[in-house]
């Protein structure tokens, strides 16, 4: 998938359970299982799988 912050294409992954639960808390939506994360080193920015920047600014999940 395309990654907004990296401007490249990068492996991204599902949220776990507790990462829904932070962006569920972060953003104040009720469902969040379309959101991934990109995996690239440093970056761990949040994208739906049709919206590439749905987050201005860009939300990344912290680290565990």
């Amino acid at each position: 998938m395309y990654c907004y912050t990296c401007d490249s294409d990068e492996r991204h992954r599902p949220l776990t359970a507790d990462e829904k639960t932070w962006l569920k808390g972060k953003t104040g939506r009720g469902k969040v299982d379309e959101f991934h994360m990109c995996e690239a080193e440093g970056c761990r920015n949040v994208r739906s799988g049709y919206n590439k920047h749905p987050f201005d600014p860009v939300i990344r999940v912290p680290l565990p």
